[in-house]
């Protein structure tokens, strides 16, 4: 049976007596998509790393995290000397791979490049790849570590589209750090705003997609979100 994520008075501290995260309750249940917002240094990337299982330093007083989870990171993260379709399946054990990984290519709209090196791909075809692997194994939580920060404008909204189309289909768990107000009101059902390693801020967004950065109530929640971030919305800059 799948399980929500759940976790609960969760801190990380470091070596040199930072402390980065401080008593974090955070609840996703199935399904949900999960806006993470924050300034640099928040606490973000690390409480994703956790969750990933990548940070074992932290401390809880209660961890479930869904058994299957897959990560896409802002850096594709593709092996250069393993073809596309082998990035694809790397720590899968699947009886027959490259049925796995061509499946998973042709629903990123790359089924042609399974037999291409990541090398020859464009920034969006890599995270495209990104992408299939971290769902190749039907993960119950999804974790992405701003995954389109490096892409131009037109490439980004075009990956939005993609991801909303496989979230709707697999229907993972997701939290999406990201540092992009708008990209987080038009994605999530939720957005969490971490502040001095605290979530200050959980805010419902109860709206249809696919969403407008123009509507008015998606301007309301950008315009809240970038208070609560400490930006000066006339001047651009923190308050």
């Amino acid at each position: 049976m799948t399980r929500p994520l759940k976790i609960q008075k969760l801190s990380r501290s470091f070596d040199t007596g930072l402390t980065v995260l401080h008593d974090i309750d955070l609840t996703i249940p199935q399904g949900q998509f999960v806006a993470l917002l924050g300034h640099s240094g928040s606490g973000k990337s690390t409480l994703l790393r956790i969750l990933a299982g990548l940070d074992d330093g932290y401390v809880a007083n209660q961890m479930a995290v869904p058994e299957n989870v897959g990560v896409a990171f802002q850096e594709s993260r593709l092996f250069p000397w393993l073809k596309v379709w082998r990035n694809v399946i790397l720590n899968l054990k699947v009886d027959d791979g490259r049925k796995t990984a061509t499946a998973a290519l042709a629903e990123v709209g790359l089924e042609s490049k399974a037999d291409a090196w990541p090398l020859t791909l464009s920034g969006g075809q890599a995270q495209r790849v990104s992408l299939a692997r971290a769902l190749a194994s039907e993960p119950e939580l999804l974790l992405l570590d701003e995954p389109f920060g490096a892409l131009d404008a037109l490439t980004r909204r075009s990956m939005h589209s993609l991801v909303l189309k496989l979230w709707e289909h697999h229907k993972p768990s997701v939290l999406l750090v990201t540092h992009d107000v708008d990209e987080a009101a038009l994605l999530a059902d939720r957005v969490l705003v971490l502040d001095n390693g605290r979530i200050a801020v959980d805010i419902p967004i109860d709206l249809p997609r696919p969403r407008r950065s123009s509507d008015v109530r998606i301007e309301q929640i950008k315009s809240e979100l970038l208070r609560h971030l400490g930006v000066d919305q006339e001047a651009g800059s923190p308050a």
